[in-house]
């Protein structure tokens, strides 16, 4: 089973047809029908490593300021208790914690499987990252998780290579600062030819103005790690921008998918301050 890595962007991506939400339809329907699908997304960042055990996690609506169409969409994948019982044993030595009643589905992971998955009937467990953790950690855990992809377990992480809210231009819905981009690039040519070594990017010039957080770009780490153990690179699969410091870049291991640059990704609706949108 491929695992993959995809460049959310704005919760806004939920409701639109655009570049990329089609190019994540593609690829729902290009891939083998995974058993389950366990996600690693930017949101769900906190003191813990843990993983969703419950029978029907909730759709968790994090953010604030956006249109009532957004606050009304529903996710209602089932859970996977066995497959979050699967992930422990996986990871173990290291641990993690199964969580039957607090977190969900937040919308890094709902608004990309309601277009790769639109009828949720996938069952589907979210991993935390461990936000007390340095980065090595977590390309360690992505190393131990690739056991999963022979259990027809589809291995996903949802956030963002360049993610600065902080700089966000208007007038740049497709496109992007010219740091954004050569690290963006430089990311993209890390990835391809050396997963294993893809925190030499932390050196890189521009890492404080693409990664000025690390939440949304630690999941890229899991889906290094799993590259970096299986011996494989990572491919992009899509690749774009957004509002300037949003790279959108997408990226897959062990599926023949053709890269696209494309365009359209929705936009944070304007007057929102950057604290409030958690994209």
């Amino acid at each position: 089973m491929p695992a993959l890595f995809i460049g959310h962007g704005s919760p806004m991506n939920t409701l639109e047809l655009n570049g990329f939400t089609k190019g994540w339809r593609g690829v729902g329907k290009a891939l083998p029908r995974p058993r389950a699908i366990v996600v690693v997304s930017a949101h769900w960042f906190f003191g813990a490593t843990a993983v969703t055990a419950m029978e029907q996690p909730r759709t968790i609506h994090d953010f604030y300021g956006f249109p009532p169409e957004l606050f009304a969409v529903e996710y209602p994948a089932p859970g996977a208790p066995d497959v979050a019982q699967e992930v422990v044993d996986t990871l173990a030595p290291v641990w993690c914690g199964l969580d039957r009643d607090q977190w969900g589905l937040d919308h890094g992971t709902w608004s990309v499987l309601a277009h790769m998955y639109p009828e949720a009937d996938i069952p589907v467990v979210q991993l935390s990252i461990n936000a007390l953790k340095p980065l090595d950690y977590h390309v360690d855990v992505g190393r131990k998780l690739a056991p999963l992809r022979e259990r027809d377990i589809l291995l996903l992480a949802s956030g963002n290579v360049v993610h600065n809210l902080r700089r966000v231009q208007w007038d740049k819905p497709d496109s992007a600062f010219d740091w954004a981009e050569r690290f963006d690039d430089s990311a993209r040519d890390q990835l391809r030819s050396n997963p294993a070594e893809v925190l030499k990017l932390v050196d890189h010039p521009d890492y404080a103005l693409a990664v000025p957080t690390p939440d949304h770009f630690i999941p890229l780490l899991y889906i290094a790690g799993i590259a970096a153990e299986s011996g494989e690179h990572m491919e992009p699969f899509l690749k774009g921008y957004s509002m300037g410091s949003l790279s959108m870049t997408c990226y897959s291991v062990g599926a023949d998918l053709h890269c696209v640059e494309t365009e359209g990704a929705a936009e944070i609706p304007e007057g929102i301050p950057p604290e409030k949108t958690n994209t």
